[in-house]
């Protein structure tokens, strides 16, 4: 859990998980440190700064699940989803909560490169998955399978075995002379008959 105050959501966890999970906190206030017992360890750091989690991962390894309480600036948000995507486990979470900063002026915001906007962009990057689509510089496509939005929260599942590229397959068996009329030309002739709409942005 990045972000964790006064620890009370770690014992939380410790009695959700059981007594065999390995629960871990991480702050930017070395005052949380007193906080780490037999339960739960304490790591101290910057979630912007990807040294910190190159350092914190070398560390402690894959984990299972993510939950960013931290700053909610949107690069502290931002950087921490890139930094751990690549190490958490097949069938791993990456939870972030309080995304409604995403809209307010305290955390500087609404903004073009928002934590929700990058959000959304992940909707784009599974997507291009599907053959002959666009293809991004940069996409998390390779570790993100789907992602679920809530009122305040978002979830990135994790599972690069459900990421390949999808592959278009040819089918060598019967054919029919049949045509695929789903769109036809169709398309095309609205957009001739009625090629002053598209002047206008939606």
């Amino acid at each position: 859990e990045i972000g964790i105050l006064d620890g009370g959501s770690l014992e939380i966890w410790k009695k959700y998980f059981g007594k065999n999970s390995r629960i871990i906190g991480i702050d930017n206030n070395p005052e949380c440190k007193k906080f780490e017992n037999q339960d739960y360890e304490i790591f101290i750091g910057s979630q912007s700064d990807p040294k910190f989690w190159h350092k914190f991962y070398k560390q402690v390894g894959d984990v299972d699940i993510v939950l960013d309480d931290g700053g909610h600036t949107n690069d502290q948000q931002i950087v921490s989803l890139i930094e751990s995507i690549k190490n958490i486990k097949d069938g791993g979470l990456h939870v972030v909560e309080d995304v409604h900063t995403s809209y307010q002026k305290h955390y500087g915001n609404p903004y073009k490169y928002s934590f929700m906007n990058f959000s959304k962009k992940t909707i784009d990057d599974i997507n291009t998955t599907f053959p002959n689509t666009i293809n991004f510089n940069y996409t998390l496509n390779k570790s993100i399978y789907s992602v679920e939005f809530f009122e305040s929260i978002i979830a990135f599942k994790v599972d690069k075995r459900l990421c390949d590229q999808n592959l278009l397959i040819e089918n060598k068996g019967y054919k029919s002379n049949n045509s695929d009329v789903t769109l036809g030309n169709n398309i095309l002739n609205f957009r001739k008959k009625f090629v002053f709409l598209y002047k206008f942005r939606l």
